[in-house]
């Protein structure tokens, strides 16, 4: 009809969906290769069989790859085995190929300390494995004089070539110019060795230390720090007659 306008919806595309993993009842597919809760091979066998072993453990049938023929399927407990995945995911290591960007302000204008500081950040970065691009920007006339830049740039190359190498010198992009390091292996395990190598000896003399200032135990006196003591002997009594040994009883008889 003239004079309607037709309005169209947009189309975003599909949303793109996790695979779901299939157990029990919906696993469509039969035969199915079957490992039991035990790890053990149970061979190709059809899906009503497989669920069957799976009542009787009292666990789930769970398929672990479907994009095989005949599908891999595993008996198992379906809760245990999310848990554990949801554990792998969350123990992936970070990405240590990221560039981090470090920025040394608007202009070239930058104080002596925030650039320090802006350093020191970099170093960090570079010692927990990331390469680090710093970015030095230009405002109005500072256009004119880019050798400013680039010797900043320079010499935080050099004062950060005891870990890292330059692997994109300070080039000029637009109203800005940007150099690149990367962490060098090499020197991370020599600077690694040495302060393992340090520790070890503040730990000795550490040790040393507390040696020799504990006191000695003195004379006689044993670990506890107390002296031995006799055994006691028991006292006769006042009233007690007088002992007499047995060779002196033979004496008096002899007489």
């Amino acid at each position: 009809m003239e004079g309607v306008e037709t309005i169209r919806r947009k189309y975003y595309g599909k949303v793109p969906r996790e695979p779901q993993t299939r157990r029990n009842r919906e696993i469509r597919i039969s035969p199915l290769r079957v490992i039991d809760q035990n790890g053990k091979q149970v061979g190709v066998i059809e899906r009503d069989e497989a669920l069957r072993m799976a009542e009787e453990a009292e666990l789930d049938l769970v398929e672990v790859q479907a994009n095989v023929r005949p599908p891999l399927c595993k008996i198992m407990d379906f809760g245990k085995f999310k848990y554990e995945q949801s554990k792998k995911k969350a123990a992936k290591p970070a990405k240590t190929n990221e560039v981090k960007e470090v920025r040394l302000g608007r202009s070239v204008k930058i104080d002596k300390h925030d650039v320090e500081l802006r350093v020191k950040q970099a170093r960090k970065f570079l010692l927990e494995g990331h390469r680090v691009m710093f970015v030095q920007r230009f405002r109005g006339r500072e256009m004119a004089h880019p050798q400013l830049g680039e010797q900043r740039l320079t010499e935080i190359g050099v004062e950060l070539s005891d870990i890292a190498v330059v692997t994109s010198p300070a080039k000029m992009t637009g109203r800005q110019m940007a150099l690149t390091m990367a962490p060098d292996k090499a020197k991370l395990a020599q600077l690694k060795a040495r302060e393992e190598k340090e520790a070890k000896r503040v730990e000795a003399e550490a040790a040393a230390a507390a040696a020799s200032t504990a006191p000695a135990p003195e004379e006689g006196e044993t670990e506890e720090g107390k002296a031995p003591q006799a055994p006691e002997t028991m006292s006769a009594p006042a009233d007690a007659p007088p002992t007499v040994s047995a060779d002196a009883s033979q004496a008096e008889a002899g007489a």
